[in-house]
C-alpha cells in the first residue's frame, strides 16, 4: 500500500492541532478519481478550519486545502483518464472531504475541472479559489452590464487574495481600478498590478453611514462585507453593482433601500463553493484567456513547500499574506 505525506488536522480535548503525517492510500475516501497533487494554495478559509469552534468542519481528522491541481493516476469515471491534468476547488474539499495539502487526493469526478489549454498547474493554483472568485465577480458584473466606459471600479481588501487578483484582472481588461487597502505599504504592490488610485479603508468608509452619498464607482468587487460594503453601496453610480464574496469585515450590512430604488443598483452574491459546473468551466476558460494576468503572477505569488503550511495558515489569519501563496506538493 502506497504511503504519502499530508498535513492533517486532528482534534482532542486540548483542541485542534496539525502536523505533517505519513498516511496510506486507504486513509483517503473512495471517490471516482485519484489525483497526484502537484500544487495547492492558501485561502482564508483554509486558515479558518484550524480554529476552535469553526462552523466549517463537521468531523476531524481532516486534510485541509480547498484547492488542488494535479495529475490523474486512477479514474473510475470515463470523463477522466490517467495522465489528465485537472483542477479541483471548493465544494467540500479541505473542509469535509480530504483536501489539497497532500501528495494524493481522492475526489468525486463531478467536482473536477480539466486544466484549460494555456494554463499550467502552478498558474491554476496562483489563481485558486481566490482567483476564481475574483474572476467570477467580474464575470457577473459584466453580465450585469458593467463596461469600461461606465466609470471606475472599486476593489476592497485589495492586497488580499481575491482583491489582488481582481485588481490585476480588471486592469488587464482595461478598467480604471480604485484599490482600497488597510496597509499603506501595499500601495506600490497594487499600482504594479494596475490600480490607478489607492484608497485607505477610511476613504471608503469613515465610520459614518449615509443613506445616499455621491456616486463614485460604477461597480465594486468586495471580499470584505460588513459596514464598509454598506458605505460602498451608497456610493455606487446609477445602475452600479457590487459583487460581494467575503465577510472579513462582518456579516451584517447596515444599508437602506435608497441606493437600490433611486439609483437602481444591484448587490450580487458570489458563491465559489457550489458554483454550477457549466459556469465554473466558463470562468476557468476565461482565466486561461481574456482574464489571464501572466505578467502579474510573479508579483502576486509566493511559493512554499508542504512543510510551511502551518505557519502560512497562521499568517493568513493574521492578515499577513500579500497576494497569493502557492503550496508546492510534488515536482
Amino acid at each position: 500500500m502506497k504511503e504519502f505525506q499530508a498535513y492533517q488536522l486532528s482534534q482532542d480535548d486540548e483542541g485542534i492541532t496539525g502536523a505533517i503525517k505519513t498516511l496510506q492510500m486507504s486513509d483517503l475516501p473512495s471517490s471516482d478519481v485519484t489525483v497526484k497533487v502537484h500544487y495547492s494554495s492558501v485561502n482564508y478559509k483554509d486558515g479558518m478550519v484550524t480554529q476552535e469552534d469553526n462552523a466549517l468542519v463537521k468531523a476531524y481528522p481532516i486534510i485541509p486545502g480547498i484547492d488542488l491541481a494535479g495529475e490523474v493516476v486512477h479514474s473510475d469515471d470515463t470523463r477522466f483518464h490517467q495522465g489528465d491534468k485537472v483542477i479541483a476547488t471548493s465544494y467540500e474539499i479541505g473542509v469535509n472531504h480530504p483536501g489539497g495539502y497532500s501528495e494524493y487526493a481522492s475526489i468525486p469526478a463531478d467536482w473536477i475541472v480539466p486544466l484549460p489549454d494555456g494554463m499550467t498547474m502552478e498558474e491554476a493554483m496562483i489563481y485558486g479559489t481566490a482567483g476564481f472568485t475574483a474572476a467570477l465577480s467580474i464575470h457577473r458584473l459584466e453580465h450585469n452590464g458593467l463596461t469600461r466606459e461606465a466609470g471606475p471600479v472599486l476593489v476592497t481588501g485589495a492586497s488580499g487574495g481575491v482583491g489582488s487578483m481582481a485588481v490585476a484582472m480588471l486592469a488587464k481588461r482595461g478598467y480604471e481600478v480604485h484599490a482600497s487597502t488597510g496597509s499603506k505599504e501595499n500601495a506600490d504592490f497594487l499600482k504594479n498590478l494596475g490600480a490607478e488610485t489607492i484608497l485607505s479603508r477610511e476613504d471608503v468608509y469613515d465610520g459614518k453611514q449615509k443613506a445616499l452619498a455621491s456616486g463614485r464607482w460604477a461597480a465594486a468587487v468586495d471580499p470584505v462585507g460588513g459596514e464598509q460594503l454598506a458605505s460602498v453601496l451608497s456610493k455606487l453610480k446609477y445602475s452600479g453593482a457590487a459583487a460581494v464574496s467575503g465577510l472579513t469585515g462582518g456579516t451584517k450590512i447596515p444599508t437602506q433601500v435608497y441606493p437600490f430604488i433611486l439609483r437602481g443598483i444591484s448587490l450580487l452574491g458570489i458563491d465559489s463553493v457550489n458554483c454550477p459546473m457549466e459556469m465554473r468551466e466558463k470562468v476557468w476558460h476565461r482565466l486561461a484567456n481574456d482574464m489571464k494576468v501572466k505578467e502579474a503572477f510573479d508579483a502576486i505569488k509566493t511559493v512554499q513547500p508542504l512543510q510551511k503550511v502551518p505557519e502560512t495558515l497562521d499568517q493568513i489569519l493574521k492578515g499577513q499574506i500579500q497576494g497569493r501563496t502557492v503550496i508546492k506538493i510534488n515536482d
